[in-house]
């Protein structure tokens, strides 16, 4: 993902054209690695996202909702000391480098105006987020620390002074003219596109590519030309934000020309930015929470995959219960022929319409009654066994299915839903509950995702078991329509609405299919009805229920509708 040097130019120049001058008023950090800030300007308020991801780093304007903690982290609470209602006069970015810096007018403890700097490099796992003093050129403190013994150019600690990381000596792709460029490559050396982002900063590979498809191989002529059509459109802050979606996404404020695949256009680089990592950065941290769950109920499905392969195994040995029987009745009526010692014996089978011959093994210890007595109790175990199998099998496979709805709810959940998914588990014995110290944790009534569709009506989705099970058995009334993917693993959708419309029906099937294991299917078939008609049998696993008086209507999942709903 090119988060560039000219990507962050573009972005920087659109953040300094909305934000300033601006007001500082909400300072927020929802995960150790983000800052939010709402921003008062121009009449309007903005939010500001600020991220030092290791995959996502990133800075732009965002839409997305974040779940803030109870407690503020210790930088957060830095910030807002220093930076609550503090004015934002200048967004700069250093060069073409992936270096933005925030120049803030604030007033100190005793109310004299002082001047800050926030400062956000956004070099993938090396990203870091520092508060500075303008006037000490000390550092007040910073997102992530870094000592002398991790970084022997510099330290990233509260006192030292800030020092921009260490110069690549690339040079600036505005500051060169068309002849340095030819010059500095190497034709013969071939690899073009890695000369050129090793040459210069702020172009990324794909980029480089770009200007190599653009020049086609040509003359050294084509070279210096593209290179300046770049060169110019870049100075004159002419971008083209664009999402490419093919095998793997991408994005980039200059427009590919060859590309194969869709393309999403957009009128703003913030826009393109908060709708390409709209979510994978929870997605990533939900990973990560949810790791050893994952890999808990998975091993959990395992385990009764291969005990539903057994108890197949003494199905098909217990089918030939009759077969015991059989040997049995026959070694009975041809006791007479049978003497103890012998290891088999050979007597017409009366059972056979051609009276053909069959051989009867004989344990040569027992006498020819015990023998006979040996295949009757084979029989009645057999028989016996059966019967516990079968019941075995449906608990085994009603298990797996529980288990496959679990690992569907992690593909989906949010931070906050994987808590509740670890509670299901140890309220149903899979994991041991947790020690209740002096102070209970009060319960908390679980909140279903809510969508608003076209026409204004309210959609409700079930993220996991407890949300499903509040929002189907509590929450929605008798009248109105529940909804489920046909037979696949998914989440509870309730339409708010006694008869909605058409419409409302499609987008609400939408979701459900979008919050299903066929996520990534076409045609998802899904089954909707009256919350009345839906039941949920006595002693049953959460989350289950059965329906009738359904009608089915195909849907293909669409991320773009399911984004157009969300409140």
């Amino acid at each position: 993902m090119p988060f560039d040097g000219i990507v962050t130019r573009a972005v920087t120049k659109e953040l300094s054209d909305t934000l300033v001058p601006g007001k500082i008023t909400k300072i927020y950090q929802p995960t150790d690695t983000e800052i939010i800030m709402t921003i008062r300007s121009q009449g309007k308020n903005h939010v500001l996202l600020l991220s030092i991801h290791p995959t996502y780093s990133r800075v732009h304007l965002t839409k997305d909702s974040f779940h803030n903690p109870a407690d503020a982290p210790m930088f957060c609470m830095v910030l807002r000391k220093h930076l609550s209602g503090a004015i934002l006069e200048a967004i700069e970015q250093d060069g073409m480098e992936r270096i933005v810096t925030f120049s803030i007018k604030t007033r100190n403890e005793i109310g004299d105006i002082s001047y800050k700097k926030l400062v956000i490099e956004l070099m993938g796992k090396h990203s870091n987020l520092m508060l500075v003093d303008n006037e000490k050129g000390h550092i007040i403190d910073s997102l992530k620390h870094i000592t002398m013994a991790q970084n022997r150019y510099r330290t990233v600690l509260p006192g030292s002074v800030y020092v921009l990381p260490p110069q690549q000596d690339k040079l600036n792709p505005l500051e060169v003219d068309g002849e340095t460029f030819i010059r500095k490559l190497d034709f013969n050396a071939g690899k073009l596109d890695s000369q050129i982002v090793r040459l210069f900063v702020g172009f990324s590979p794909f980029i480089a590519k770009e200007l190599l498809n653009r020049a086609s191989l040509g003359t050294n002529e084509k070279f210096m030309e593209e290179f300046l059509k770049l060169q110019e459109q870049i100075a004159d802050n002419r971008y083209q934000p664009v999402i490419y979606r093919g095998s793997k996404e991408e994005f980039h404020v200059i427009e590919m020309n060859d590309f194969q695949g869709d393309k999403e256009y957009f009128s703003t680089t913030n826009q393109m930015l908060d709708t390409f990592y709209s979510g994978k950065a929870e997605r990533d941290r939900v990973k990560q929470q949810a790791k050893d769950l994952y890999r808990f109920i998975q091993n959990e499905r395992d385990k009764n995959e291969r005990k539903l392969k057994k108890h197949a195994r003494t199905l098909k040995k217990a089918e030939s219960a009759d077969k015991y029987q059989k040997l049995g009745e026959l070694l009975t009526a041809n006791m007479h022929v049978v003497k103890q010692g012998d290891t088999s014996v050979t007597v017409i089978d009366y059972y056979d319409p051609e009276q053909a011959e069959v051989t009867i093994d004989l344990n040569p210890n027992k006498t020819p009654s015990e023998n006979a007595q040996g295949y009757f109790k084979t029989y009645q175990k057999l028989k016996t066994s059966k019967v516990k199998v079968e019941e075995e099998m449906v608990k085994t496979k009603e298990e797996i299915s529980y288990f496959d709805q679990l690992l569907q709810q992690i593909d989906v959940a949010g931070v906050e839903d994987i808590e509740e998914i670890r509670e299901e588990l140890r309220e149903e014995g899979y994991l041991k509950k947790q020690k209740i110290g002096k102070r209970k944790n009060k319960q908390t009534t679980p909140k279903p995702e809510e969508y608003i569709a076209s026409d204004g009506t309210t959609i409700l989705v079930g993220k996991n078991n407890k949300q499903n099970e509040y929002l189907t058995m509590k929450l929605a009334h008798r009248d109105e329509i529940w909804l489920h993917t046909k037979d696949i693993p998914g989440s509870h959708v309730v339409i708010r609405a006694k008869e909605p419309s058409d419409e409302t029906i499609t987008e609400a099937a939408q979701l459900a299919a979008y919050y299903s294991k066929s996520q990534n299917s076409s045609s998802v078939p899904v089954d909707f009805t009256k919350v009345r008609h839906v039941k949920k049998p006595n002693g049953s696993k959460p989350g289950f229920v059965i329906y009738d008086n359904q009608r089915t209507i195909y849907v293909t999942p669409d991320k773009s509708v399911v984004d157009k709903l969300k409140k």
